[in-house]
């Protein structure tokens, strides 16, 4: 292991709290830090925002940094290896910035921006995707694994979408670190039929989030112009249920640790827990008729109830709102996986369905995915919901 990477370790263990009675001399080429900065009188990399992953960087050069990409615990499900930092430089000479992943491997293509444009850098990718080159422009900017969708973005999603109806957003709870689980009940308040929608559980799967702002803008431009758009159906509409997660930088889970898409079930996190509670308190005569739940994969695709488990009715729900688009929609081919996923895994899908017998989806958006092709789609799924809730009455 030559130098770079013995101080690169170092840096990871006083991440995770090790005890290092004497700290590793600091080699001439530079410093370590853990999800601080790292600076040379040219240039400097930093990881002091929201978003930002809590990375260890090393100064390899004058212009050039490592930095180890680490998940916040033991490696976790589908690794979705997130990083952010921002950087600034003096001159006309490039940055390099060398990611290096730990239980993971390349996943994100980088967004960099400037603060308004976003743009795809390019890299160098090693042949194992264990690690990625970045050569970023002289100046300044900001490089995250997907663009940036803050928790002060979710909160005015709620407000902007509230403000159109007339509905007020409300807390469901506070996360582990105080930072509010908010929510919106949109369409009668009164109404028996409730659709829950629910998103980014997991904080890097931004095209799902992406997707769900455009879905719920669809429907809150319906009921402005028809209050009776959806008939007797309500909304209960959470688009961040990890708050944490996605403030501080994280791979998968919550500040508990927890993959919050598994713990559907035994409810040992205030997240989850604040949904089943709220849902508790519904009077009697109001009842979850469906769910989607927005994430992110590899491709377009939708898991839903397999047709051994699904009820015909909820079959027909699935004919009436996906079935034969899979092709149909411009620059969004998905596909539908019917079956019954990591069963008694602890996920939203699995939970609603088996709780309230009705059709509980996970929409699953590609990384790549074409940005305008997903709000498109999301708009006609949120279009052509109506028709299909009705296939759901007896």
């Amino acid at each position: 292991m030559g130098i770079r990477w013995r101080y690169l370790w170092a840096g990871f263990f006083v991440m995770l709290g090790a005890c290092v009675q004497t700290p590793p001399p600091v080699p001439a080429s530079g410093a370590v830090t853990a999800g601080s900065e790292c600076r040379t009188p040219f240039a400097r990399i930093a990881f002091d925002f929201e978003g930002a992953s809590a990375s260890t960087c090393a100064i390899t050069g004058e212009r050039e940094f490592d930095v180890l990409i680490t998940p916040e615990h033991a490696p976790p499900i589908n690794p979705s290896p997130w990083y952010a930092f921002r950087y600034e430089s003096t001159g006309d000479a490039l940055v390099t910035v060398n990611l290096r992943y730990l239980s993971g491997a390349h996943r994100y293509a980088p967004k960099w921006s400037d603060g308004n444009a976003v743009s795809e850098l390019p890299i160098e990718l090693s042949e194992d995707s264990k690690s990625a080159t970045l050569r970023l422009p002289p100046g300044k900017g900001q490089v995250s694994a997907q663009e940036l969708i803050t928790t002060a973005d979710h909160s005015a999603d709620l407000r902007r979408w509230g403000a159109a109806l007339g509905a007020q957003p409300f807390t469901l709870s506070r996360s582990h670190d105080g930072r509010p689980v908010e929510a919106i009940r949109l369409g009668r308040t009164d109404g028996p039929r409730l659709v829950v929608l629910l998103g980014r559980q997991h904080p890097p799967e931004v095209t799902g989030a992406v997707a769900m702002r455009a879905f719920v803008d669809e429907l809150v431009e319906r009921l402005a112009g028809d209050p009776q758009a959806f008939a007797d159906h309500q909304f209960l509409i959470v688009p961040l249920l990890n708050p944490d997660g996605v403030a501080r930088g994280h791979w998968r889970a919550n500040r508990g640790a927890a993959d919050l898409n598994r713990d559907w079930g035994d409810f040992n996190q205030p997240e989850t827990r604040a949904v089943k509670a709220w849902l508790d308190a519904l009077p009697a005569s109001v009842r979850p008729v469906a769910m989607i739940d927005f994430h992110s994969t590899s491709r377009n695709l939708f898991y839903v109830q397999g047709d051994e488990e699904a009820s015909a009715a909820q079959q027909r729900f699935r004919a009436a709102w996906l079935t034969g688009k899979e092709n149909a929609l411009p620059g969004y081919p998905f596909t539908i996986e019917p079956r019954n996923a990591n069963p008694g895994s602890g996920t939203a899908k699995n939970w609603f369905h088996a709780t309230f017998a009705a059709p509980a989806y996970t929409y699953e958006v590609a990384d790549t995915a074409d940005r305008a092709a997903t709000r498109d789609a999301a708009r006609h799924f949120a279009a052509a919901l109506p028709t299909a809730l009705e296939t759901l009455k007896d």
